[in-house]
């Protein structure tokens, strides 16, 4: 009797249904290789929430995601400078939506590869011999605390408005976040590196009195810290190095996203945000790019390979995953091509044609 899973979906804003559909088109074909089946849910969260409902996200919408073994999501939100969303109060736009089911879900770990395929080394924006060397990076960012989840508020202080956001960290937050780190790193390379600023601040300090502990526990595996300023120039400098890196809420926020752009483009890489089960809610790193949304050329692929690390994290799909992962490496191979990575010499397809490409290659 075959498995079944109950997924739900998010497809969200501006291009997510586009490239949320493709991720499901390919699961649906990998599913029935390997013999189990997929249960789709479709919920409803950010600004396509906002507009039926008043609200980024609904009660309903949280239910329906914890009822579900896994959520797959695409994107959320729209242009901050044109929509309607943007004009609400912070609390009502479609980002405190997924702040909001991160909370909710406990999901207080995010995953974000960082790989430089060697099909792609030419759209790489770092020099030659860097991008020659490739990299493999994770990114490991605790998600539920520090700045984005501390106290904040803007008053008038003394006749000049004065505004403070708390950044906030405890024990047990960091060493769930740095176990999840550690348990990653036995799988790859054996090697996980502390991002901080341990130099100035105390949260820092207590991130590696923490992290120290958590390593010592893991034997096999080689620790050491970098301060983030050191670790942005070093992610351009020689990304070669790092295997797993861990950090906190607002500094992975922003290297993370320093780490997809050296990859060429962010369309290609995926993202998974865990809590201490099996469920994570997987995304892909980049926006909702309003400006080509229904326009069929949107790039599929981090969507894709953000529903192979659902197969892998959380339904224990290993061989499934895998599958997945080959069909994109031999669709790159092929010379297959959206327009953000598209080089002279390629074939540039559209938004369901690249899913079509990988569903022949995953049959």
């Amino acid at each position: 009797m075959s498995k079944t899973y109950k997924i739900g979906v998010i497809r969200g804003d501006g291009i997510g249904p586009e490239i949320v559909n493709e991720a499901v088109k390919v699961l649906d074909a990998v599913s029935g290789k390997y013999g189990f089946s997929l249960e789709y849910t479709d919920i409803d969260m950010g600004g396509c929430s906002i507009d039926k409902y008043g609200v980024p996200l609904t009660e309903e919408a949280v239910e329906a995601a914890k009822a579900s073994d896994a959520v797959l999501m695409g994107s959320i939100g729209g242009d901050a400078k044109t929509s309607p969303w943007y004009r609400l109060e912070p609390s009502k736009r479609p980002e405190a939506g997924l702040l909001g089911i991160r909370k909710e879900l406990n999901l207080f770990a995010n995953l974000r590869p960082s790989v430089l395929y060697d099909e792609l080394k030419s759209a790489c924006p770092l020099c030659a011999l860097t991008a020659d060397k490739g990299f493999d990076m994770m990114i490991v960012r605790e998600l539920t605390g520090g700045l984005y989840f501390g106290e904040r508020y803007t008053k008038n202080s003394h006749g000049m408005e004065t505004a403070v956001d708390t950044l906030s960290y405890n024990e047990f937050e960091i060493r769930r976040a740095a176990h999840k780190a550690f348990d990653i790193a036995l799988k790859r390379r054996k090697k996980v590196t502390l991002v901080d600023k341990a130099n100035v601040l105390d949260s820092s300090r207590l991130w590696r009195k923490i992290t120290e502990s958590v390593a010592a526990g893991y034997p096999d595996v080689e620790y050491d810290t970098m301060l983030v300023d050191n670790a942005a120039m070093q992610i351009v400098k020689d990304p070669a190095q790092f295997d797993v890196l861990l950090t906190e809420n607002m500094f992975g926020d922003i290297l993370s996203d320093e780490a997809a752009m050296i990859t060429g483009s962010i369309g290609m890489l995926p993202s998974a945000s865990l809590n201490d089960t099996s469920f994570g809610l997987y995304e892909p790193s980049g926006g909702s790019a309003p400006d080509i949304a229904g326009k069929n050329i949107a790039n599929p692929i981090a969507t894709i390979l953000s529903a192979s690390m659902m197969l892998r994290f959380s339904l224990d799909q290993d061989e499934a995953a895998d599958t997945v992962d080959a069909a994109v490496k031999q669709v790159l191979r092929d010379g297959y091509r959206t327009g953000d990575i598209y080089s002279e010499g390629c074939t540039k397809v559209k938004t369901d044609e690249m899913g079509d490409l990988i569903c022949e290659r995953v049959i």
